[in-house]
């Protein structure tokens, strides 16, 4: 059976929105540097965060995450 692995989609929408990692992290109150590793997909936001970012960003949920291989 084939593991799915999912990435996010923080910095494409970010891009799509004009909206800074700067000013993302203001809004969650966590740092630049939190942001750019959610970007890179070095790290994954929490749950919790993952409602914050689509309330900031103005997306869904299912929206920050696509599958691939």
């Amino acid at each position: 059976m084939e593991k799915k692995v999912y990435k996010n989609r923080i910095r494409v929408i970010l891009a799509d929105k004009m909206i800074t990692k700067s000013h993302l992290a203001e809004q969650l109150g966590v740092s630049k540097m939190t942001i750019s590793r959610w970007c890179c997909n070095t790290t994954q936001p929490s749950a919790p965060q993952l409602i914050e970012i689509s309330q900031v960003l103005e997306c869904d949920l299912k929206d920050l995450y696509e599958p691939y291989k």
